[in-house]
């Protein structure tokens, strides 16, 4: 899938901008919203690295580096979430950190704007694509993807996971067949939707021909199931809707480097 690469560490001595991610079982990254970042980046052509924090570490390490919180609890406190992007490119004395993937398109867009993600005028409507695919689109997986993802996680990372997370996995049978086909209607209506763009473009993109933001976000979540649960659920969505959504993953898959 993604090329890990080692060409970059000549810029050792350079600054680059920091991408924090966690690891997985496997050395192919599998956090979608870490995913979404990666992507732009790639696609911008930014030079950066990759350091990996163990998922039980997150929250000490992101307070060590005075990471600002991604959001706050209904209570007040604070949460810690990865990505999070170091960025001393600009001024190494006082680098900049930033969390939120939102934040965080944003800032490269705004600072680096070779190769835009957001092509003029499309800002706010893919800000609301990407809400959609991540507070919509996505929900119907949590139930599927979420316990799938623990198990993934290296072993040493999988206690803290499950006390925060959903921690048993839908067995096979009727309730996971019924996951599915909730996960299934939302790929269908999303499909419907991208089908408009057959008129005047390719049919897969969101903006019409070229890969945006918003692709990046659909992307990332495709890639988090094909990693995590590649024989149960990559094997079932690739087939969906025509294809349209391996035609989507191709698409994107000159800006899946993994520094």
């Amino acid at each position: 899938m993604s090329r890990h690469h080692s060409s970059r560490s000549s810029y050792s001595t350079t600054p680059v901008i920091i991408l924090y991610d966690t690891p997985g079982h496997s050395p192919q990254p599998w956090a979608p919203n870490v995913w979404r970042i990666r992507f732009i980046l790639n696609y911008k052509r930014l030079r950066y690295r990759t350091q990996w924090v163990e998922f039980q570490n997150i929250e000490a390490t992101l307070r060590s580096i005075k990471a600002p919180p991604s959001s706050v609890h209904s209570d007040g406190r604070p949460v810690y979430t990865l990505p999070i992007v170091v960025d001393p490119t600009r001024n190494p004395s006082r680098p900049e950190i930033l969390s939120n993937p939102s934040n965080i398109a944003e800032y490269l867009e705004t600072y680096y704007p070779a190769r835009p993600v957001f092509p003029e005028g499309s800002r706010s409507l893919q800000s609301l694509f990407v809400h959609y695919i991540q507070e919509i689109f996505a929900k119907p997986l949590l139930p599927i993807m979420v316990p799938l993802s623990a198990h993934g996680l290296p072993e040493r990372s999988q206690p803290p996971f499950y006390h925060s997370h959903i921690s048993n996995p839908l067995p096979p049978g009727p309730q996971r067949e019924l996951a599915w086909l909730s996960v299934k209607e939302q790929f269908d209506f999303l499909s419907s939707i991208l089908d408009k763009n057959s008129l005047d473009g390719d049919g897969v993109c969101a903006m019409g021909h070229s890969v945006t933001y918003a692709d990046f976000a659909l992307c990332s979540v495709l890639l988090w199931i094909e990693n995590m649960a590649p024989h149960d659920g990559w094997a079932r969505v690739r087939e969906w809707n025509g294809g349209r959504w391996i035609r989507l993953r191709d698409k994107c898959r000159d800006y899946m480097d993994v520094f």
